[in-house]
C-alpha cells in the first residue's frame, strides 16, 4: 500500500489534524475504512460519499474555505465545494441528515471546534 495515498496531504499539521479527526469519525460512521476515505485513487461510490462527508463537515464545522479542504485532501477547491453541494443535497434523506447531525455535535465539542468550549444543550 502506497503510504502517500492514504496521507492528510495538506501541509499544515494542525490542518492534517482536524481532517484527520473528521476522517475517522466519518470512518466510523459510515463503516468505511480510513484508506479507502482518503486514497485518491479509490472511487467506489461509499468512499466518494464518505470523504464528500468529511469535506462537508470541515466547511460547515470548521468554517474552512474550499481551497484549504481541497488541499488537506489533495484535490481543488472546485472538487470541496461538489462536494459540499452533494452533500447538501443528500441531506434531503432522513437517515443522511440524522448522521450528519450527529457528527455534526461531535465534532462542535471537540477542542479544534471554532468557539470551543461549548455546552453541549445549547
Amino acid at each position: 500500500m502506497d503510504r502517500k495515498a492514504t496521507r492528510l496531504s495538506g501541509t499544515d499539521r494542525a490542518d492534517q489534524g482536524v481532517a484527520a479527526l473528521v476522517v475517522e469519525m466519518v470512518a466510523l460512521a459510515t463503516a468505511t475504512p480510513r484508506n479507502e476515505i482518503l486514497d485518491g485513487r479509490h472511487r467506489g461510490r461509499a468512499a466518494a460519499h464518505a470523504r464528500q462527508m468529511a469535506m462537508y463537515l470541515i466547511h460547515v464545522i470548521f468554517q474552512w474555505p474550499l481551497d484549504r479542504i481541497g488541499a488537506a485532501f489533495g484535490r481543488d477547491r472546485t472538487t470541496a465545494g461538489h462536494a459540499c453541494r452533494r452533500v447538501e443535497d443528500r441531506r434531503d434523506d432522513q437517515g443522511t441528515d440524522e448522521m450528519l447531525d450527529r457528527l455534526e455535535a461531535c465534532l462542535r465539542l471537540s477542542p479544534c471546534a471554532p468557539g470551543w468550549p461549548q455546552d453541549p444543550r445549547a
